[in-house]
């Protein structure tokens, strides 16, 4: 597909995936930003490694762990309230913008997540991220492996024409 063609996919769209920008987006070393609702009813958002596998964004964390003293507070609460929304953007000039939402699920996995073990040599490099994973490997450790299948993707390139609707009346959508 042209960009000319993936241009004229709409906001929201989970079609906007198979771009050349967001699947640059989905294998770059950026956080993501996730937002989710805490318990007390309150918006939160938390940057997180993820990694996109078969269709999902995935999100590894700690319940358990040589240097964690008690679990994410994020599971409880999107256990009790799954939606969330998913930013991956870079921070250069101009903008190139991925959001998603969909709901969180939530499961146990008992050592170290494949996908977070892909994740700290991504983001640390392979010699930090083999002296980490060694350190936090140890017998007890435990994660929660968060997965969000999208099902609304938009989509900005400030220098690449795709602009919120505001600013261009051939852009649609809720961004």
């Amino acid at each position: 597909m042209t960009d000319d063609e993936f241009a004229a996919i709409p906001q929201g769209s989970p079609e906007l995936l198979d771009s050349p920008l967001a699947r640059t987006l989905l294998a770059a070393a950026i956080p993501a930003r996730v937002a989710y609702t805490a318990n007390d009813g309150t918006p939160r958002i938390v940057a997180s490694w993820f990694q996109w596998t078969d269709g999902e964004l995935v999100m590894p964390t700690f319940i358990q762990a040589p240097h964690v003293r008690s679990s994410a507070r994020r599971l409880a609460a999107m256990q009790a309230r799954p939606d969330v929304a998913v930013s991956i953007d870079t921070e250069s000039t101009p903008a190139q913008v991925l959001s998603i939402r969909g709901k969180a699920e939530i499961t146990e996995v008992v050592g170290i997540d494949p996908d977070y073990a892909v994740s700290a040599r991504q983001y640390l490099g392979a010699e930090a991220a083999s002296q980490y994973l060694a350190m936090v490997d140890q017998p007890g450790t435990r994660m929660a492996r968060i997965t969000v299948g999208p099902t609304w993707v938009g989509l900005l390139d400030f220098g690449g024409g795709r602009l919120p609707g505001v600013m261009s009346p051939a852009a649609e959508g809720d961004e």
